[in-house]
């Protein structure tokens, strides 16, 4: 949610006006936030309420029309309120006026950090003071050539209450000088038809006309091919012209599915490369959206409801299988998720209260199959979404109608010294699975095969809380079993003949690589056979192994050193303070010990006193922070951009250790390390030596336990 991501003013006062409670920014979303976006494993961003909507909120200096606060949900108001769909919300921009350049270079950061752009499309409704300044000039605007005697017109773009006035139950004066006045009435979005929308009903929209009679028998009108196809469509156009990669379409089923056959093939002659995203809540109409020219639809009845369910202990993990197998057919057009702006986030008292428990259920949307994950912001730090935002209220969702800051994402992005542990580790679990979702080819593209229905109840297996399955990719099969439960388990798994036959997989023995752990051992697969996994409490494991590797293991190039951890660690940590503060590549020159250490760095230029002290204060502050030291294993064909191999020694495995801290730094290395980098202690710098010929500047330091 654009509104919230950046806003770092904290005041959250409840009800509070733009002025109180400030707001974030297109601008928020800078090099070095999108960069850490994509290293979370990204890639593509959902920008959502960037299209100007209704608002109580003062922009007519601007020549912003002004919207009448009683039909106006929230001070901030509902970003499905559309009031100008050729504009942008005035709230999202630092400078108003250039509003519109400010979501263009949006679109140009996301690209430059190598993500692609979604942005939300509305098509069911509009605000009820719905008019365009920003459309080009032949455009007619929406309503204007309406004939409002008529209930229903194929060419109107609106319904209509003939002769009635609009008298909603809602206050139509709620501060305002004068009532709300609306005549005559306009169907409201939820398909209410009628003159008077309850306080429950989207009373603040008007419903859009696709050429369907809903007033006499639900008729359907589309030759002459209705006037609101031809306008949305045009809008459609107008967006994918700056550049965006794809449509999040709002409550699509609410739509034809006609309109969509002939809006995405006109979209996609001349944007081929845009995605359509539909929101559709019924399970029977799927296919008929997907063949309208929807690459993905929301598994929300299915597979969202049905993960929530096992996290919550409602249901069996092995429920999962049949929500798969009912959408098999259209497998690559599901879109799972646990979290988004109309659901309750996980760690919420209405959901689960705490976003641990919710791991397993991530792991297994994320890695199942081939489809997309989506991903809330602040899920990933177990955000609770309990507060009393005002016209929200505590519903265990975060608002989308409130100037409001959340605090979880201001501390994930904009204060990392003040995360919580939990928030550190919570985040990291989840970069780790999107990493390894992009990373490996057998979760990005590979065959998968449940294993569920071999593995019933058992001393060694419960499908209540236990669930696994197989991905495969040419030679690379992984296990991966998750764990529902507070309990750590060690699982006997049947790996059936048809899973053999499926695969591709010979009887043999095979050494495996635990992607989370860097644990080696050895598989004995044979038909109908077992083989025997550890899980943690709410966890997963991932169980890697080649069947046409040769018996050597995943063996990591030899090491003998024995270095003292915290120092360790420390290098790691100067050499990426020294990259950042002096564009400088990373020592090759250390020597580390646990009294006092030595490195070196070729420098365009000597620091002076005023550095050294900073690289001094810098290290400090990042120990303070207590970044989580985190491993990953992947091969050499899935090194991240930014890492560097060559000096690793020439015999170096094809199985590398990479080395997190936190998101700050990420290099290859089998040392020993601490777990967090407040272990380190305090970092002192002892002197430094500078030769002016080499330009190699050395420094000598210590840690202080």
């Amino acid at each position: 949610m654009t509104r919230l991501f950046g806003n770092r003013n904290l005041t959250c006062k409840q009800n509070g006006t733009l002025a109180e409670n400030g707001c974030g920014k297109m601008n928020d979303f800078d090099e070095a936030v999108l960069k850490r976006i994509h290293d979370m494993g990204v890639t593509h961003v959902w920008y959502t309420g960037v299209v100007r909507h209704a608002t109580v909120t003062d922009y007519t200096q601007y020549g912003i029309p002004r919207q009448h606060p009683a039909i106006v949900k929230g001070k901030a108001g509902s970003p499905y309120a559309i009031t100008d769909y050729y504009d942008v919300d005035p709230d999202l921009a630092v400078h108003v006026e250039q509003r519109m350049g400010e979501w263009e270079a949006l679109v140009a950061r996301t690209h430059q950090a190598g993500m692609k752009v979604i942005m939300d499309f509305v098509p069911n409704h509009v605000a009820r003071q719905y008019h365009s300044i920003g459309k080009p000039a032949e455009v007619h605007d929406l309503g204007e050539d309406d004939d409002p005697t008529l209930q229903f017109s194929p060419q109107n773009n609106f319904y209509y209450c003939p002769g009635q006035r609009f008298q909603p139950c809602i206050d139509l004066k709620k501060g305002a000088d004068q009532p709300y006045e609306e005549y005559p009435a306009k169907a409201t979005g939820n398909d209410r038809f009628d003159n008077c929308p309850g306080v429950n009903d989207w009373y603040e929209t008007v419903k859009l006309n696709y050429g369907v009679d809903y007033c006499h028998g639900r008729s359907m009108h589309f030759d002459p091919v209705p006037d609101t196809w031809t306008k949305m469509t045009d809008i459609l156009l107008f967006w994918a012209g700056k550049g965006i990669d794809g449509f999040r379409c709002d409550m699509a089923e609410m739509v034809p599915a006609a309109f969509w056959a002939f809006a995405t093939q006109k979209v996609k002659e001349q944007y081929p490369q845009v995605i359509f995203i539909g929101e559709v809540y019924d399970p029977a109409q799927y296919r008929t959206y997907v063949k309208s020219g929807f690459n993905y639809l929301y598994d929300k009845v299915g597979m969202y409801d049905c993960v929530r369910n096992v996290i919550c202990g409602n249901r069996p993990a092995s429920s999962i299988t049949y929500e798969w197998q009912s959408v098999d057919d259209i497998k690559g057009n599901m879109l799972y998720f646990l979290e988004n702006h109309d659901e309750q986030r996980i760690a919420s008292d209405f959901f689960c209260g705490d976003g641990r428990k919710a791991i397993p259920g991530f792991i297994v949307s994320c890695l199942m199959k081939s489809n997309p994950f989506m991903l809330y912001a602040g899920q990933e730090f177990g955000e609770r979404g309990m507060d009393d935002e005002g016209f929200s209220g505590r519903d265990g969702r975060t608002t989308i109608f409130d100037y409001w800051a959340v605090t979880s994402i201001y501390r994930g992005f904009f204060d990392q010294g003040q995360m919580t542990g939990q928030e550190k580790e919570l985040a990291e679990q989840y970069r780790r699975v999107l990493c390894l979702a992009n990373r490996e080819k057998a979760f990005r593209e590979g065959e998968f095969f449940d294993l569920m229905y071999v593995n019933p109840q058992s001393e060694h297996f419960n499908p209540r809380h236990h669930f696994a399955f197989l991905r495969k990719s040419e030679g690379d099969v992984i296990l991966v079993v998750v764990n529902f439960s507070d309990q750590p388990a060690q699982l006997q798994v049947v790996i059936p003949e048809h899973a053999f036959d499926y695969l591709g997989m010979p009887e043999k023995s095979f050494p495996f690589m635990e992607l989370g752990s860097g644990k080696e051992g050895t598989f004995d697969l044979k038909k109908n056979g077992i083989v025997t996994v550890d899980v943690g409490p709410y966890g997963g494991s991932f169980y890697k192994f080649s069947i046409k590797m040769e018996e050597k293991g995943y063996v990591l190039n030899e090491h003998h050193k024995e270095e003292f951890p915290p120092a360790h660690t420390a290098e790691h940590l100067l050499n990426q303070v020294m990259v950042r503060m002096f564009g400088c590549e990373r020592s090759k020159n250390a020597h580390i010990e646990r009294k006092k250490s030595k490195i070196s760095y070729i420098l365009d230029h000597k620091p002076d006193r005023k550095e050294e002290k900073a690289i001094e204060t810098t290290m400090n502050e990042l120990i303070q922070e207590d970044l989580p030291v985190t491993f990953e294993y992947v091969d050499r064909n899935h090194i991240p951009a930014q890492v560097k191999l060559d000096r690793l020694p020439d015999d170096a495995s094809e199985t590398i250790r990479l080395v997190h801290i936190g998101d700050f730094d990420v290099c290859p290395c089998i040392g020993k390390h601490v777990r967090s980098t407040s272990q380190i202690g305090r970092f002192e710098i002892l002197g430094t030596n500078w030769d002016e010929a080499t330009h190699s500047f050395r420094i000598r330091f210590k840690v202080v336990q």
